[in-house]
């Protein structure tokens, strides 16, 4: 997979399975533009300083100015848009009231969307790639019991694949979306100290997953949303 001369957004890149993806792309040649909200996350973030990464403060992916100040930055030259970026947050359904709802869905859902709307209008008539970030109870409602607000709005992105999918293959954008279980992180880890940490998927393979749904190697998929569950 050669991206070479290629630019590449990933949201939520200085995450733990962003890291990973971006990583990886700038292996393969990349020019990868990263906006973070989190100061910490970008100060600990490993390829920080490589020359052709730039790392871009914003304030809210759910705010429609800023994506595109972050979209702006890629010129013409936009081949592939990643959106990682999202939260998670238990909670029953009688324990969620709408501002906690409504969060779920501005971070995970309309986060996607704004990145989405701002990619297929920076391609032009170019073509490119995006993959979105959905979850196992994104494909398994029933997995989302106890997370409902969660599982809403990542059903939520799945839905947005398929359809932009649909909507942009004439132009040469080519949409899919990957929805992984558990992954293996730190955080994870210590959050569920007992679970089979072997079984969870690694970072680094749903990363590479992610890379060849965005590189110039997939000519045909489009609007699948990729079960990336490992042995879980």
């Amino acid at each position: 997979m050669d991206f070479a001369t290629k630019t590449v957004v990933v949201t939520g890149g200085t995450g733990a399975l962003g890291t990973a993806v971006v990583g990886a792309l700038l292996q393969q040649g990349a020019h990868c533009i990263v906006p973070y909200v989190h100061d910490a996350e970008a100060q600990r973030f490993p390829h920080r300083s490589h020359r052709r990464l730039l790392l871009m403060a914003v304030r809210n992916l759910a705010d429609q100015a800023d994506v595109d100040e972050v979209f702006d930055q890629t010129g013409s030259s936009l081949w592939a848009s990643i959106h990682i970026a999202g939260g998670f947050a238990m909670g029953k359904v009688s324990d969620t009231d709408k501002a906690a709802l409504m969060a779920q869905i501005d971070q995970n859902l309309v986060s996607c969307f704004l990145c989405c709307r701002a990619a297929v209008k920076a391609f032009g008539a170019n073509g490119g790639r995006i993959v979105n970030v959905a979850a196992r109870p994104a494909l398994e409602w029933r997995a989302g019991a106890g997370m409902s607000a969660y599982a809403i709005a990542k059903a939520g992105v799945a839905v947005l694949t398929t359809t932009l999918a649909e909507e942009a293959a004439k132009d040469g954008v080519l949409v899919n979306a990957v929805a992984p279980s558990i992954m293996d992180t730190a955080a994870n880890r210590a959050a569920m100290p007992k679970a089979d940490h072997a079984a969870w998927p690694k970072v680094e393979e749903v990363a590479a997953t992610i890379v060849f749904l965005a590189s110039p190697d997939n000519r045909v998929t489009r609007g699948a949303v990729v079960p990336v569950y490992g042995k879980a």
